[in-house]
């Protein structure tokens, strides 16, 4: 069965751009960067590239990629690459998303290009100092702080997981279902180990209270409590004295005024009795007159029928 010439022309182009890889590497021209040799991209002035084998755009753009590489010793600069698959742990700690990512490095300070990919625009960026013109990457996201050195070994995590759901479905041809239960309860399991351990540390950092200082700190609590409600009651008492002496006083001033209501009614009943008195001595007064008036009448008509 005879192939097309698509096919070889596309056969033929592979291997001459792996050829001019190895070409480039073996000049030392075009650096590969791995887990044990990236730190030396914290030192001097570098280009790096972000790829995978399986990436049409990486397979496109490596002819360029290469290219650029020839003229790391006229530049005085590096140029790297990192195949993301043999190096998952520095995909995470440069925190790479898309493929093929570029970044520029001066002294440990990262910088992402975004420009063109060709050869000129990769040299004028270098020799023109362009890179002064792009933020760098933040401290906090910076490849050589500690929360991107645990973002990398996440990274290694899941690529180690991934390779061992590989194993059980395509090694053993297992079914799916089987390497998801697996993940499961080895999920479970990890966490009420790693539960454990973090309430161990607790203890250790904050030990538990003793019975001793336990019942200790209760009574001290017990004593406040009742000092408190002894105020309470003191507080209580005095407040019942206080309305009781308001009663008091109230009683008094209520007794004053029947007291002085009862005088104002005795003497208002004495000014009766004494205008009664001086009445009935005036009428008496009146009747005796009357009376020594009628006995002169009657004598004057005894002495005149006498005559």
């Amino acid at each position: 069965m005879s192939r097309s010439p698509g096919l070889k022309m596309r056969n033929v182009v592979s291997f001459l751009a792996f050829f001019l890889t190895l070409n480039a590497l073996a000049e030392g021209k075009l650096n590969k960067i791995e887990e044990d040799n990236w730190q030396d991209l914290l030192t001097g002035e570098w280009m790096v590239e972000f790829f995978a084998p399986w990436c049409p755009a990486c397979r496109g753009l490596q002819p360029t990629w290469e290219d650029f590489a020839g003229w790391s010793e006229d530049l005085d600069i590096g140029i790297g690459q990192v195949d993301v698959t043999t190096s998952p742990g520095l995909s995470g700690r440069f925190m790479v998303t898309a493929l093929p990512t570029i970044f520029h490095v001066k002294d440990g300070v990262f910088r992402q290009y975004r420009g063109a990919r060709d050869k000129d625009s990769f040299i004028s960026f270098v020799e023109d100092k362009k890179w002064t013109g792009v933020e760098p990457i933040s401290s906090w996201k910076s490849p050589d702080s500690l929360q991107m050195s645990l973002v990398s070994y996440f990274f290694k995590l899941s690529m180690v997981l991934r390779n061992v759901h590989t194993t059980l479905t395509e090694d053993y041809q297992m079914p799916y279902w089987v390497s998801y239960v697996a993940f499961a309860v080895a999920t479970i399991l990890l966490g009420g180990i790693l539960g454990l351990i973090l309430v161990c540390c607790i203890d250790c950092v904050y030990p538990p209270r003793r019975d001793d200082e336990l019942h200790h700190h209760v009574q001290q609590a017990t004593r406040a409590d009742k000092k408190d409600s002894d105020a309470e009651e003191e507080d209580d008492v005095e407040e019942l004295e206080g309305s009781q002496d308001e009663g008091e006083e109230d009683q008094d001033t209520q007794d004053e005024n029947l007291s002085q209501d009862e005088g104002e009614n005795s003497q208002d009943e004495g000014n009766s009795q004494d205008e009664a008195s001086q009445n009935s001595q005036e009428e008496g007064s009146q009747d005796e007159s009357e009376n020594y008036r009628s006995e002169n009448k009657s004598r004057r008509r005894r002495a005149r029928k006498a005559d």
